[in-house]
């Protein structure tokens, strides 16, 4: 259904769109997230997500998506610039019903490749470890006791989309560890101390590569549940990466030795 143009700020339906754009818990009480992007959007409607409302800029957009059941309203430019992060996503934002997935929820291969994120804080770097992920082709990644909800529209934009293309999953640390033991999962700890280079441990069975915040790393829970404690190799004068790129390193490891 098409409803009139929009072509003011002070609409209503504006004024909660930037609202579930800004606040985690007008997203949470509403059941809703926001999702900027003709890419995005595909890969939303792509994964199953039922979209409420499309709000479109005629003279942006170009996509042409079967979105069913979705009130389409449209919009004026100054309100498209108004709502839109960027000017380079096509004209479109959706609003999307949340959904929410569990552990027992993921399907998992033979030989499972899982990232798992603890208090992870900043919306880009888990987008960024996401997009890693899905280049990777990973099973899943796992998001624990998160600082950051999963559908900021901050780490959907970075992420490009892959927040869906990615089972994504957000628990206590305790229910993961569980739940890697219950499946014969071995768990990998990312971290300086009692470790051994990352290219030097077997990672072609099925592994969680577990990784803590750049400041203050893992919890001693983690530590203790490892199978095997990993690092990258600092050679300058710093002792960190970033989150994102650690990921990635370590995910492409996995997936050179699982293709020898």
């Amino acid at each position: 259904m098409v409803e009139n143009d929009i072509s003011s700020i002070q609409n209503p339906k504006i004024k909660l769109l930037t609202a579930l754009q800004k606040k985690s818990a007008e997203r949470r009480s509403r059941g809703v997230f926001v999702v900027e992007g003709q890419r995005e959007l595909q890969h939303c409607v792509e994964a199953g997500f039922e979209v409420e409302s499309l709000f479109v800029c005629k003279e942006l957009f170009t996509g042409d998506f079967d979105v069913k059941n979705a009130t389409v309203y449209t919009v004026s430019p100054k309100v498209y610039e108004h709502i839109a992060y960027r000017g380079s996503t096509e004209g479109v934002v959706a609003v999307v019903k949340c959904r929410e997935r569990s552990l027992d929820d993921l399907e998992l291969g033979e030989t499972p490749l899982i990232i798992v994120l603890e208090s992870v804080e900043k919306p880009g770097n888990l987008g960024a470890v996401l997009r890693s992920a899905d280049a990777a082709k990973a099973d899943a990644v796992i998001v624990c006791d998160p600082l950051t909800d999963l559908y900021n529209p901050n780490l959907i934009r970075a992420s490009i989309g892959a927040v869906f293309t990615v089972p994504v999953v957000a628990c206590d640390s305790s229910a993961c560890i569980e739940f890697l033991k219950s499946k014969n999962i071995q768990i990998l700890t990312a971290q300086l101390q009692d470790s051994s280079l990352y290219y030097e441990t077997d990672m072609r069975r099925g592994i969680a590569i577990v990784m803590g915040t750049e400041s203050t790393g893992l919890t001693q829970q983690w530590r203790l549940a490892a199978d095997a404690h990993i690092r990258i190799p600092m050679l300058g004068r710093l002792d960190s990466l970033n989150v994102s790129v650690s990921a990635a390193i370590l995910l492409f490891e996995a997936v050179r030795q699982r293709k020898k």
